[in-house]
């Protein structure tokens, strides 16, 4: 829970603030699970911070929450690009993906369990990131990212929204988007080495 807390606060993902009367406050809880191997051995034990989401309101802490993802039939496309033409293919997973997403509507949450701010126990956390939980966390991440492969010059496909291509020169390049999972595939080693680099510094 700790490592979690760590990675919240690195991402600024929220400050303690006095709550704004009438203001409704989310609660959020923790969510485990273990993290394995390929054989099966228990590698990792994960906590997740989860607001509870389902107290948010329409039109006060959150308006659109729509998200595309990748449909099975446009993953089977990339596939047989991919291996048709003999280009290598490359599994992308982000860390904490949601947390990238900035939120556009005011959202307040209590304290996390078990971190109660002792020098201001009566403030909340007001969210500056799309934590998990949230009604419009997908929508924000997937605007993120997509905003961030445009000014890359990644385009849409006009077959699926989570289908972005590049073609600049004789380079060619798709990507995938899976909510934090992206298999992206390319004619150019060199400008597929320099994309996953950027996207693992930029998230």
């Amino acid at each position: 829970m700790i490592d979690e807390i760590d990675a919240l606060h690195k991402q600024g993902t929220w400050p303690l603030v006095s709550p704004p009367p009438h203001a409704i406050i989310l609660g959020c809880k923790w969510t485990y699970r273990l993290k394995k191997d390929s054989n099966g051995q228990i590698t990792r034990h994960k906590a997740r911070l989860v607001a509870k989401g389902f107290n948010q309101q329409p039109g006060i802490n959150y308006h659109k929450m729509f998200s595309p993802v990748a449909k099975l039939p446009t993953v089977r496309i990339l596939l047989v690009i991919a291996t048709q033409r003999r280009w290598p293919i490359f599994q992308l997973d982000i860390s904490n993906a949601f947390l990238h997403g900035e939120l556009e509507e005011e959202v307040y949450m209590k304290h996390p369990p078990g971190f109660l701010g002792k020098s201001h126990p009566t403030h909340v956390c007001k969210l500056h990131k799309a934590i998990y939980g949230l009604k419009q966390s997908p929508r924000q991440w997937y605007s993120k990212l997509t905003t961030h492969l445009q000014a890359f010059e990644f385009h849409f496909s006009k077959l699926d929204p989570s289908f972005l291509l590049y073609k600049v020169g004789s380079t060619r390049a798709f990507i995938l988007i899976y909510v934090d999972d992206m298999p992206v595939t390319s004619n150019n080693d060199q400008f597929l080495q320099h994309l996953i680099s950027d996207l693992q510094q930029e998230f």
